[in-house]
């Protein structure tokens, strides 16, 4: 049954992960988010033109080669541009190079304008409950 709540989902970068990105989108779409799934490999631009063409909700960015800190760079920025300033930011994976302390990973994402980061491994159960919180769709 479907939930009223669109989500733009993708792989960012050059990243090319594309069983993790089936997976998120099988599993949001169970949960009924309308999913527009702009692939892998995607530029920052894909997932801001499927937000503004479907007045997306919220918009999930996955990285696991370990880049996504470069490749979301000026992402909020980009989509306060587009006029998206009340869809939620959601990103996670491996999207930094190397072991790093993720408090301070976490910060330097939510600096770059991201509601929600997600460390390597976290269920996208997590996420979708964290976004039904975060759209108040569900008591947070």
């Amino acid at each position: 049954m479907k939930n009223g709540k669109t989500i733009v989902i993708g792989v960012i970068g050059s990243d090319c992960h594309a069983v993790g990105n089936k997976i998120i989108d099988h599993v949001l779409t169970q949960q009924g988010f309308n999913v527009i799934n702009v692939g892998v490999i995607s530029p920052q631009e894909d997932f801001i033109n499927a937000a503004v063409e479907t007045d997306a909700d919220a918009i999930i960015i996955s990285s696991l080669y370990g880049h996504g800190e470069l490749d979301c760079q000026g992402f909020k920025e980009k989509c306060d541009e587009a006029g998206l300033q009340d869809v939620k930011l959601y990103v996670g994976g491996n999207i930094v190079v190397g072991k790093q302390d993720w408090n301070t990973v976490e910060a330097r994402f939510k600096d770059m304008g991201f509601d929600r980061v997600y460390k390597p491994g976290t269920p996208i159960e997590l996420t979708a409950e964290d976004i039904k919180k975060d759209l108040g769709m569900i008591p947070a």
